[in-house]
């Protein structure tokens, strides 16, 4: 395994367990609030956030190196994230955490199918197994 790779488990590893605690702080949070109000405040403190970090990390130049290509998919990336988060707080504020989580997750199948069709990244029997038992674990977890 590369240094890329091990990177990029750590990494990924990190970012499910906050995602994680999104969901917990996300629906006691969510209780007695709008959702959408919640959402804007989420995003908000992201927003300070993630700058901040930028700022921090001295990261600001490169900001007018951004190609219009990468721009237009990163503004796409983001108005997805923000309708993903705008129902994923109406789904908390109406489900069960342990019922909302895992069909989220499920965009795990949506992302490989959609690799392999725009990225052409390759579905391999591994891959088809995996996202299969992902679907199998998903229904068993709601019903």
């Amino acid at each position: 395994m590369s240094n890329n790779e091990s990177g990029a488990i750590v990494f990924a590893l990190l970012s499910a367990f906050f995602a994680a605690l999104t969901t917990i702080f996300g629906k006691i949070g969510v209780e007695t609030i709008n959702p959408n109000i919640a959402t804007a405040i989420r995003t908000l403190v992201i927003l300070i956030m993630i700058w901040g970090w930028v700022l921090v990390k001295g990261q600001l130049d490169t900001l007018m190196t951004v190609s219009p290509k990468t721009l237009l998919f990163l503004v796409l990336s983001g108005l997805s994230t923000g309708l993903s988060w705008l129902f994923y707080f109406r789904a908390l504020q109406a489900g069960k955490a342990s019922l909302v989580a895992p069909l989220d997750k499920s965009s795990l199948v949506l992302v490989i199918v959609f690799s392999a069709i725009f990225l052409k990244e390759q579905l391999t029997l591994q891959v088809i197994l995996g996202t299969a038992l992902i679907v199998v674990g998903t229904l068993v977890l709601i019903k």
